[in-house]
């Protein structure tokens, strides 16, 4: 059994699949608009994705543009958790998700032997890196 990550996103999936493949050094393997999917939806959004995926270096996420009438809540009942043992990955890493979001908990040495540090990216998707010593 796998469990994946599936993100929603309000329109803006094609930038944020784009980020993730390059912070995680990773790549896009599947694009497909709505429009590829002949799917009924308002104009202005059959450019949006209705599916894709990033994948690589032991990361599959899956990623959407949620259709217009889908409203989407931001929400903190999940957290997305990366455990790294190379610590300047992790840290490039940890730079990289943080960047134009916000740092919930600086990436420091913390009392179970670990680097770890917590971030909400630019898109809202909450993140947690951790990386044994």
């Amino acid at each position: 059994m796998k469990v994946k990550p599936y993100l929603a996103f309000s329109g803006e999936c094609q930038e944020a699949i784009n980020f993730y493949a390059d912070c995680f050094d990773a790549n896009v393997t599947n694009r497909i608009t709505y429009e590829d999917a002949k799917m009924d939806i308002p104009e202005s959004y059959r450019k949006k994705l209705q599916h894709a995926e990033v994948k690589g270096n032991g990361v599959h996420i899956l990623a959407y543009d949620a259709a217009p009438d889908t409203p989407l809540n931001g929400g903190n009942k999940i957290h997305m958790s990366i455990d790294l043992n190379d610590t300047n990955k992790a840290k490039t890493m940890f730079k990289k998700l943080s960047e134009g979001g916000q740092i919930n908990n600086p990436f420091n040495e913390e009392q179970w032997g670990a680097l770890y540090g917590r971030c909400t990216d630019k898109f809202g998707i909450h993140w947690m890196i951790n990386c044994d010593l």
